[in-house]
Formats: C-alpha cells, sequence, structure tokens
C-alpha cells in the first residue's frame, strides 16, 4: 500500500498536479484517502522525502520539494578548489538553438531539440563549456525566454514545471588544444570531459549534457554511501 501511494504522489507531482512549494494534506488525510494506516502513509513520505521529492518543513507540514539554484549547485556539481570548497561557476555567455534531433539523442525521444551552449566562469578564467540539450515540445518557446546566470535545474522547474531528480555521468580525462572550445587553456592543459544524462521525479530522461571542465587547480568530488 504504501508504495502504491508514493507511485501515486510521484505522478501527481511528475504531471504538475501537485507544483514545487505546495502543502501536503497531513499523513491523516493520505492515508484515509487511500484507505490506508497514518503509519503507511507516513512510510511513503518519508521515502519521498529520502529521494529530494518532498520536504518537510518542522511546525509547518510536509511540502513539494523546490529546487533552488544552492540545491541544484550542492546536489548537481562536483567540482572543489584546491582547498576542497565548491566553486561557483559564473556565467559569461551562452546561445540557445533549436534543431532536430540526432541519434545521439534519442533518449529525449523527440524529433526536435533545444541546445543550449554555455561558457562560464570559474575563478575568474573562462573553465566551462556546456552543451545541454532537451525535448523541444516539453519545453517550449525556450529559445525565446530569458534563462538564469548559473543553475537550469530551478529554471526548468520554476518556468515549466520540470523536475530534475537524478543523474547519471560519464567521466573522462582530456588534454586541451589551445583556445579550445573557448576555454582560457594553453595546449596540454588537463581538461574533464563530462557527459550526463538527468531524469525527472518520474524517471523520464529529461536532459543530456556535454561538460568540458578546465582542471588545473580543481578537482571532482564525490561522496559514496
Amino acid at each position: 500500500m504504501y508504495q502504491r501511494i508514493l507511485s501515486d504522489l510521484t505522478g501527481r507531482i511528475a504531471r504538475g498536479d501537485l507544483s514545487p512549494g505546495q502543502m501536503l494534506p497531513s499523513e491523516t488525510v493520505i492515508g484515509a484517502e487511500y484507505g490506508a494506516s497514518q503509519g503507511t502513509a507516513r512510510k511513503a513520505l518519508s521515502l519521498l522525502e529520502a529521494r529530494g521529492i518532498l520536504e518537510r518543513r518542522q511546525g509547518r507540514g510536509t511540502f513539494v520539494a523546490v529546487s533552488t539554484d544552492e540545491s541544484a549547485l550542492f546536489h548537481f556539481f562536483r567540482l572543489r578548489d584546491a582547498q576542497g570548497d565548491l566553486v561557483t561557476p559564473i556565467l559569461e555567455r551562452q546561445s540557445v538553438t533549436r534543431r532536430a534531433a540526432t541519434a545521439a539523442e534519442a533518449a529525449l525521444e523527440a524529433g526536435e531539440v533545444y541546445e543550449i551552449d554555455r561558457l562560464r566562469r570559474i575563478g575568474g578564467r573562462l573553465a566551462a563549456r556546456e552543451i545541454v540539450t532537451v525535448a523541444a515540445p516539453r519545453f517550449p518557446g525556450l529559445g525565446e525566454r530569458e534563462t538564469p546566470a548559473n543553475a537550469l535545474y530551478p529554471f526548468y522547474q520554476r518556468a515549466y514545471g520540470v523536475a530534475i531528480l537524478t543523474a547519471s555521468e560519464t567521466l573522462a580525462p582530456a588534454v586541451s588544444t589551445a583556445g579550445q572550445a573557448g576555454l582560457d587553456v594553453a595546449a596540454g592543459d588537463p581538461l574533464l570531459v563530462i557527459r550526463r544524462t538527468a531524469a525527472d521525479v518520474a524517471g523520464v530522461v529529461t536532459e543530456l549534457r556535454h561538460c568540458t571542465y578546465a582542471m588545473d587547480g580543481l578537482s571532482y568530488a564525490v561522496d559514496l554511501r
């Protein structure tokens, strides 16, 4: 029964029936809605909280989680400086283009995609190039919208009700050529190439991302549990 509650609430959030920041009914009310006990409802809500879909606010209740620039950076950006501190990439410039999807973008299940090409500074130098693709039908008018300076995921949620929950990445080292990808690098400088596939709360592939980072003085850090 708790799995049924969990699945149904996840679906309602993915469809937008429950919007970011919206407060859910009490555990008692949710349990009654499904003909289940309060404890069963509490178990489902706790699992959704653990997955980052819901958030509990002390003394106020349970809410659909809202993605912020800070939370998105913390969860999905892993570069650290020499002291181990999280670095913040700052957008230098970007372009948005609508084009036909390629075979490599089949996971987005769309004939056309928006490609967002972003060049960003880290520590004062041009150190990040990101090519982001999303399904055009799911993000109508994206090319005409003003996208945010840093984190895209809060923008997806605010503008389109699309919440990114999970991402898988593959990492590969590389060596730069002079001026590669518009970055402030010299020939032979270390690069890190990251390919990311991100999915929403329903597990639907929502974004593909190809990132190239100049890694001199930086490291990629991840906590394993």
